[in-house]
């Protein structure tokens, strides 16, 4: 059975698979590294954890229940969220956004556009008007449910958009870590022994509190998940798109048009080259999406994988484009971004993101729409991994490692 172990990060010795972690020192870049960071620097976090210790996720509440970092090979293994080691250490709070990283947190859509709930109404949309609500920046949210390998959290808030028009609205975010069987389950097939594997799925619940409907007339949220990861030289985030759909394959010109040695569309699949040194974000728009999307890292021989729930059927994406739109709900279901320098040359990270979304919520007083993302982390052998490209992207992972080489 895992195992939940709660770090109340006030300075306690707390035990990290048998051992404290204050007493023992971990390398930089690994998972006991970040989760002795954390603490030192009075982050609270829970951490889900396998039976035999090897698969770690640590979620921190007053984050608004975000997971923060993961790990398929316990204290000493790779750390898999990033974790913006800067902001943390110089111990200041943005009022406009506090990028502490993480690699899977809950947000509200859309980001831009007349129903943006990160402007202000009548505000210009550029950067320096740009606001994250607190409710998922600062606020902590509340465990509504822990047990042995799962936890929940709820929020009740109330949002106002860019056209003045309020949402009250519940929160839910329920965190599961998955065990072999369930994670082979989900991928309708047997993993490869000797594979090191960490795997978790969230569901996200949002809940009209409000006495009005949600229409498309004052604008509708979405669900939107945002998965930070580590860049190397040679990752690749690769994303299958459905060739038979009709309008573009990507959305490419968020940050102007990524160039074509850094993105590479054909038989089906995207290609993005992320090593954070040119800042650049894709998009794929409903039509072309598929269920499932990931990346390789060949460093490390760590594939992730990102599946998401879909409605059957056409639905509503929001559009997050900031400024003026022709419209509103032709958005984006998958988005990757790589980042880079900004125009002084400075840089947040380096880090990679990958995200999902959910359709707009069109709700009734009393209504809720969920969205549920699993993640999936396998490490060891890259001919064992290229079986799981194989049989379920129906594509050979040789060829995705060679695209920017």
């Amino acid at each position: 059975m895992a195992r939940l172990i709660n770090y109340m990060l006030a300075g306690a010795a707390l035990a990290v698979a048998g051992c404290n972690p204050a007493e023992k020192k971990y390398e930089m870049g690994s998972y006991g590294y970040d989760a002795k960071f954390l603490r030192d620097h009075k982050i609270e976090v829970l951490e889900l954890a396998g039976p035999e210790g090897g698969a770690k996720i640590l979620v921190a509440p007053g984050l608004q229940g975000r997971v923060m970092t993961s790990t398929a090979d316990g204290d000493g293994g790779d750390s898999y969220g990033w974790i913006n080691y800067r902001f943390i250490e110089a111990g200041e709070q943005s009022p406009q956004f506090n990028p502490v990283g993480g690699e899977e947190r809950f947000w509200i859509g859309p980001e831009g556009g007349a129903f943006s709930y990160y402007f202000k109404p009548g505000a210009e949309q550029v950067y320096a008007n740009w606001l994250v609500p607190a409710v998922i920046d600062t606020e902590r949210y509340d465990i509504g449910e822990q047990a042995a390998d799962r936890v929940k959290f709820t929020k009740s808030t109330e949002l106002v958009n860019a056209s003045g028009v309020p949402f009250r609205m519940d929160i839910e975010r329920t965190i599961s870590l998955l065990d072999a069987a369930t994670v082979g389950g989900l991928l309708g097939m047997e993993l490869p022994a000797g594979l090191k594997i960490v795997a978790y799925e969230t569901d996200n619940r949002i809940t009209n509190r409000g006495e009005n409907a949600w229409t498309k007339q004052t604008g509708l949220p979405s669900i939107w998940l945002l998965g930070m990861f580590t860049p190397t030289p040679t990752t690749t985030v690769f994303i299958p798109y459905n060739e038979d759909a009709a309008g573009p394959v990507v959305n490419d010109t968020y940050f102007g048009k990524v160039p074509a040695d850094r993105l590479v569309a054909g038989d089906g699949m995207l290609r993005f080259k992320i090593d954070g040194k040119y800042r650049a974000k894709i998009g794929i728009p409903a039509p072309r999406a598929k269920g499932i999307c990931g990346s390789y890292d060949t460093e490390k021989q760590v594939l992730t994988l990102l599946t998401y729930s879909r409605p059957e059927g056409p639905a509503d994406y929001v559009n997050g484009q900031w400024g003026e739109q022709q419209d509103a709900f032709n958005g984006d279901v998958i988005n990757a971004y790589n980042d880079g320098p900004v125009e002084d040359g400075s840089i947040m990270g380096p880090f990679y993101e990958i995200e999902t979304s959910s359709p707009g919520a069109a709700l009734a007083p009393g209504e809720s729409l969920s969205h549920r993302q699993a993640v999936l982390h396998i490490q060891g052998d890259e001919a064992a991994l290229a079986k799981i490209v194989e049989r379920l992207f129906d594509y050979d992972l040789s060829e995705i490692i060679a695209t920017f080489r």
